[in-house]
């Protein structure tokens, strides 16, 4: 797997690269359904997926990943090097998606440890992440990816129940 950072050309998402990431959020239809982020997860847009990419990327920090295999787009993570609360200490892995149709072909868990190896590197210690408490799949994935919950809380964009994970690196 090789990644790639989703970088603006001229202030904007490259159309071809959009396209790209509008299907794969596409695949994604059940996720999209239960965190009501996009009006219509039936529909999503290309216009829709770069407003979202744009908000993912405005902190200070934050990347988006993308994740290809053999040159297929298969997910992507969008991360944050510094929480908005600074008396959070750790880097944040704010939305990790992976193409719907690859889904338990291993991407997921190779993306995780490619985002971990880069904060290691970077020289930090633990990475944390929130997963909406009803999204049951997910809580699942996390655990088996080590990651431990430390707290009970509402997202800071639409104040849905999640649970907040943290995981040593």
């Amino acid at each position: 797997m090789i990644l790639q950072p989703l970088t603006p050309v001229d202030g904007a998402l490259p159309g071809p690269v959009l396209t790209e990431i509008a299907a794969l959020y596409a695949t994604n239809r059940a996720f999209f359904e239960l965190s009501g982020d996009f009006p219509d997860p039936t529909r999503i847009t290309v216009e829709q997926v770069a407003t979202a990419l744009a908000d993912e990327l405005a902190p200070d920090g934050a990347e988006v990943l993308l994740a290809r295999s053999a040159g297929r787009l298969v997910g992507l993570a969008a991360t944050l090097a510094h929480h908005p609360d600074p008396a959070d200490p750790d880097p944040w892995i704010g939305l990790l998606l992976i193409d719907a149709t690859a889904h338990r072909e291993g991407h997921g868990r190779t993306l995780t440890r490619l985002v971990e190896d880069r904060f290691r590197t970077a020289g930090r210690t633990a990475l944390r992440l929130a997963v909406l408490e009803d999204n049951t799949p997910a809580l699942a994935f996390w655990q088996a990816q080590g990651y431990t919950a430390l707290r009970h809380a509402h997202d800071r964009e639409h104040g849905r129940p999640c649970l907040v994970m943290r995981k040593p690196l």
